[in-house]
Formats: structure tokens, C-alpha cells, sequence
């Protein structure tokens, strides 16, 4: 029988995040083994507890979110607090904290005063337009982010604006798995080194990366990519969403010729042009003919039969079918949990699968403050300044 070895066992990370992009960074790190110490307000803790929809006690958000971590709330403002959270750090590799730039070192858990106490400390910092710039000191969230990148100009279409897209990917794409890289290449170097460092992550610069293939367009040829034009962004029919004949709607992801002439060759339309992606005109003329074509099936028989024909296609699911989906259901994207308060609650899997360390839920989300007796045990304190920390309310 295999030792029970995780990835990052014997790695402890202490949490100040709130919101989503660090919580959900130190849950993945969390999942991988690491020892996640999520610090929070007293009586408040992290603000994603409240947001709808509701369990019994905390917010979904909260509960599939922050799994496998201990909890202790903290006044950050008061100096006890202050004293509880340096020695966490003592005994941390990695901090994580999404303040405004500028907080935390007011707060005096800054970078600068916890290298003091630990050298080997790594510390990532997750803010919308990083640490510094001109805009370092505005605040923002996710659409506010995309927008400056140029991402929102590919979700318009041509005679209309853009669109809120639905996905967080800056929060997500941009800051939670951009920390998650950066700290990781982070715990490489310092065992290279033995020094640690500060990881400046900008949900901003972050997705920007998710614009390579548009970026390229422009920064080579000089073209401006524009949502319902470019191809990959519905400008052209054979990369593009049809509805069927039940109201549903399925996705086409034709880039290869390959692919397009077998398409021709499965719907039996010669009438459709020969090249994947001819001029303006003559492709708003075949994705008339498509669209036409697609409105005389329901969605799941045409993606049978695209599928049978080997060819790049699916369902658009709703959340109910994309949870239920046999894939998702093979690569276990669905979970399991059970909590002490809530009961049984769903979690989304691990979105990386490893032949020897596997990801593991070793910890139920925390009640807010549910480990704070622990975790000040731990540090030393004893039972008589754990009594007198609550009544001062610093934790």
C-alpha cells in the first residue's frame, strides 16, 4: 500500500483574503495538501458568508469556496490581533491577502513586516491592477478588468455593444489561477535559493492573457478583432453557436478545413462554400444556410450526429445538464461534502488529476471561527489569554 503523500503536505498557507480570487486560489492549494489557516473578522469573517444563495448558515459562494481550510477570526485592527498573526506567520510558507494595494502594510501584515519575522515567507498579493501603475489605487472588479484588456470589445456583435459575459475570468482566469502558478513557481525557487518573495498578482495583467490569439491579430498585422468578426469570436459560421429545433442550442468548432469539408460532406450541402472562411458576404450567406439547417433537429440528435461524423461540436448545457453530464460525471467534477451545519453539500472537483499526489477534501468549509481555540493552542497561547482574547473580542 502507498504512503498517503499529498503534493504540498507539510506546507502551511495562511489566508487574509476575502472575496473570491484568493479564497478559491488557497482551496486548490488546500485541496493538494497544503495547510490553509483562513483568517477572518469576528462576527463578520469573509463576505462571501452572506452572499445569496443561502444554506442554513452560510452562502453557497462561501461553501464551494473554501473547503479544506481552519478558520480563526482575528480583529487585523487591534494590536493583539496584529501579535496572533505574526506568529502565524512565523510558521507559514505563503500568505495570500487581496486588499487594496497599500492595507495590509497600514494593517502592519504587509510584506516588509512579516519578511522581518519569517525571510523564507512567500507572499502573494492579489489586487485588480497589481501593485503599482497608475491605476494601482482604483477599485474595480472582474467586467471593470476585462474592459481595460479589450476582452469586452469581443463579446459585442456588430450593430450592438457589448455584453456583460457571464463567466468571472478575471477573479478566476486572471487572479485565483495566476496566484496559484505564482505560488508554486515561488515555493520552487525558495527551495532552490532558500530565499522567499513577493508575488504580485494583477487580475488585470492576468487576462490579458486570455486575449494571446485575438492579441496576436493586432500586435502582427495591425487588425482590430471585433466580437461577431473575428473568427473565433462569432465572426465566422463554421466557429459559431445554432440553435435547434427544440429551442436549444449547440456549438460548432470548425477551424480546421478538414473538418469544414467533412461538415459539407455530413449535411449534404454542396451549396455551402468550399472555403471554411470566405469573404464577408458569402459567409453571412452560408450561416444563413446553417442556421436554417440546425432549426430542423432537436440539439441532442444533431450532436449525435456530428459526434458519430468526428466532428468538433457539443450542447450548450444548462448548470442542471452540465452537472449531470457523463464526462463530468467520469472525471468526478462533482463532489461531496458533509458539514456540520449545512449537512450534505456539493463541491466542484479538482480540475487537475494526479497519478501520485491526487487532490483530497480532508476538511469541510469552516464555521466562521471554528478552529480559533485550536489554531491559538498551537501558537502557544494558553486557555486563561484565549478567554481574555474573546472578551476583548480580538478574536
Amino acid at each position: 500500500m502507498k504512503d498517503d503523500i499529498s503534493a504540498l503536505g507539510g506546507i502551511r498557507i495562511l489566508e487574509l483574503s476575502r472575496l473570491l480570487p484568493g479564497g478559491l486560489a488557497t482551496q486548490m492549494l488546500g485541496d493538494l495538501g497544503a495547510d490553509v489557516i483562513k483568517v477572518e473578522q469576528p462576527g463578520i469573517g469573509d463576505y462571501t458568508r452572506a452572499f445569496p444563495p443561502m444554506g442554513k448558515q452560510d452562502s453557497g459562494f462561501f461553501l464551494v469556496g473554501n473547503r479544506n481550510k481552519r478558520s480563526i477570526t482575528v480583529d487585523l485592527k487591534s494590536g493583539p490581533g496584529k501579535e496572533i498573526v505574526h506568529r502565524l506567520a512565523k510558521e507559514c510558507d505563503v500568505v495570500v491577502e487581496g486588499f487594496r494595494p497599500g492595507v495590509a502594510d497600514r494593517l502592519g501584515v504587509g510584506y516588509e513586516a512579516l519578511k522581518k519575522i519569517n525571510p523564507g515567507i512567500i507572499y502573494c498579493s492579489i489586487s485588480g491592477f497589481g501593485q503599482t501603475g497608475p491605476y494601482r489605487d482604483i477599485p474595480g472588479h472582474d467586467m471593470n478588468y476585462l474592459g481595460i484588456t479589450g476582452m469586452l470589445q469581443l463579446t459585442s456583435r456588430p450593430g450592438m455593444g457589448p455584453q456583460v459575459p457571464g463567466p468571472l475570468i478575471a477573479d478566476i482566469g486572471g487572479g485565483t489561477m495566476m496566484a496559484v502558478f505564482g505560488i508554486l513557481a515561488a515555493l520552487i525557487a525558495r527551495q532552490k535559493t532558500g530565499k522567499g518573495q513577493f508575488v504580485d498578482v494583477s487580475m488585470t495583467d492576468g487576462s490579458i492573457h486570455f486575449m494571446h490569439s485575438h492579441a496576436s491579430h493586432y500586435l502582427v498585422a495591425g487588425e482590430e478583432p471585433m466580437g461577431g468578426v473575428h473568427r473565433v469570436a462569432g465572426g465566422s459560421m463554421p466557429y459559431n453557436i445554432y440553435q435547434c429545433a427544440d429551442g436549444k442550442y449547440l456549438t460548432l468548432g470548425i477551424i480546421e478545413d478538414h473538418f469544414w469539408q467533412r461538415l459539407r460532406k455530413t449535411l449534404r450541402r454542396d451549396d455551402l462554400p468550399e472555403d471554411p472562411f470566405p469573404p464577408r458576404e458569402e459567409m453571412e450567406r452560408a450561416k444563413t444556410i446553417l442556421t436554417e439547417i440546425f432549426l430542423s433537429k432537436a440539439r441532442d440528435e444533431w450532436v449525435k450526429i456530428l459526434w458519430e461524423n468526428d466532428l468538433p461540436a457539443g450542447p450548450v448545457n444548462s448548470f442542471a445538464e452540465a452537472f449531470s453530464d457523463p464526462q463530468m460525471m467520469a472525471r468526478e467534477m462533482l463532489l461531496h461534502v458533509d458539514h456540520p451545519v449545512e449537512g450534505k453539500i456539493p463541491q466542484i472537483g479538482f480540475p487537475v488529476k494526479f497519478s501520485e499526489t491526487p487532490g483530497k477534501i480532508t476538511r469541510h468549509p469552516p464555521v466562521l471561527g471554528e478552529h480559533t481555540d485550536e489554531i491559538l493552542q498551537s501558537l502557544g497561547y494558553s486557555a486563561e489569554e484565549i478567554d481574555s482574547l474573546k472578551k476583548e473580542k480580538t478574536v
